[in-house]
């Protein structure tokens, strides 16, 4: 569609009595992926605003198609609001991670395998319909063929676990059974259309960069598995407080095999064109990791931040997550000293749980490291787009410790260590 042809159906909704269920949804992400949110005009952004004051109903008490509606306005928005960051970037309101303030259940765990697998999913039927030139969407700088294959492989591979765990036949490890965007869709498909509309909507890049689609979907995939730990973790601490030590034993083994098993996709960001992830990484000025509510509620789950952590840019950054530490949020440290203090750690289980929070501590050292590799390849010695010194920042902080109740001291970082799940 044509800009005209954009303005003109946006123009007949707002003129029309803007009925949120006939919002042309479709027609507002053909011009941002056309041209990229951070080269949207600025007539489009207004129109677009005067959209958003239509929906006069408070948005705690829309019915669905309107909080939907007033959401995505909101994303589509944050440059022209000046709040642009990383949580508005990746669209994480709209994506609604499964799982909340409530404790981990089952049924959350499988919400949350699902999301993974649906955008996992979609990011390799991009692939694939890119490759075989069937989608004119972000055009610059289309990976060669193999590196297409890769993708595929290591996307595979990193939502085999949430798959074995759903029971879906099909993709499973070892196996090449999944081989069209067609099948990969329906791997994932959401029995709600309006799950399928979300899925679409959460995809608005800065620029037209092949890459940064890869890009956006592996981060919202990593925030899908971190609110899932933070879950895993919150019910660790009760299992403690409340005396089951195999309960927060078994908690913590989920909240590890979470971590390890996401290795690849860490392999798959790495096939990134680092000349195409500085292009539009030039757009996303605001916008860092560093501002992830979701690993900083994980981290402060696994022990209260020191003063001077809690008082750095990187808590600033989650004022959330900031105001849940000062209000007494406790940690696993915390349980865990109290659960052996008041004897609650009777043996075998006592043991169990501390051998599970160093195997925890491991694992998110191994998964700093990585990061940190990776963003040297990609970004070198350039600043932050958070407001923060890039790598250094990510060296500095690599070695904080996970938990200080039980010994679980980082390894010294080596040159030639390998990447778990490394590209092949």
């Amino acid at each position: 569609m044509s800009r005209c042809g954009f303005v003109h159906e946006l123009t007949s909704w707002l003129s029309g009595g803007g009925q949120t269920c006939r919002f042309p949804y479709s027609a507002v992400l053909a011009e941002f992926h056309r041209v990229g949110k951070h080269f949207v005009e600025k007539e489009v952004l207004a129109l677009l605003d005067q959209a958003r004051t239509q929906l006069t109903v408070p948005a705690t008490t829309r019915e669905p198609q309107a909080r939907l509606l007033g959401d995505f306005l909101d994303v589509a928005l944050d440059k022209w609001d000046g709040r642009y960051d990383y949580r508005s970037y990746l669209a994480l309101r709209l994506l609604r991670l499964p799982g909340g303030d409530d404790v981990a259940g089952p049924f959350a765990r499988r919400d949350r395998d699902r999301l993974l697998v649906r955008l996992v999913a979609d990011v390799l039927a991009f692939e694939l319909t890119a490759a075989s030139g069937a989608t004119d969407l972000l055009p610059e700088r289309r990976p060669s063929r193999d590196v297409v294959s890769k993708r595929y492989r290591l996307g595979v591979r990193a939502v085999s676990p949430a798959l074995a765990r759903l029971g879906i036949a099909g993709m499973v490890p070892g196996r090449e059974a999944v081989a069209t965007p067609d099948e990969l869709r329906a791997v994932a498909a959401d029995a709600d259309p309006a799950g399928e509309l979300v899925l679409r909507l959460s995809m608005l890049p800065v620029h037209v960069s092949h890459d940064e689609y890869l890009f956006i979907r592996v981060l919202q995939s990593y925030e899908c598995l971190f609110a899932g730990v933070a879950e895993e973790l919150r019910a660790t601490v009760a299992a403690l407080t409340a005396g089951q030590a195999g309960r927060a034993a078994a908690r913590l083994v989920y909240a590890r095999q979470q971590l390890t098993a996401a290795g690849p996709l860490f392999a798959l960001l790495a096939t990134m064109q680092p000349e195409a992830f500085r292009t539009f990484r030039e757009y996303t000025a605001g916008a860092s990791a560093i501002q992830s509510r979701s690993y900083k509620l994980m981290e402060s789950l696994c022990r209260t931040p020191e003063g001077s952590r809690l008082d750095s840019a990187a808590y600033h950054q989650v004022p959330e997550v900031r105001e849940l530490v000062h209000a007494g949020q406790p940690s696993i440290d915390d349980a865990f000293r109290a659960a052996v203090r008041d004897g609650l750690l009777a043996a075998p289980d006592g043991g169990r749980v501390e051998e599970e929070m160093r195997s925890f501590a491991a694992a998110v050292f191994q998964w700093r490291r990585t990061h940190h590799r990776l963003a040297t390849r990609m970004l070198g010695p350039r600043a932050g787009t958070g407001y923060t010194e890039g790598t250094p920042y990510l060296a500095a902080v690599r070695s904080i410790p996970v938990f200080t109740s039980v010994a679980c001291e980082p390894r010294p970082p080596s040159p030639i260590e390998p990447t778990r799940g490394s590209p092949e």
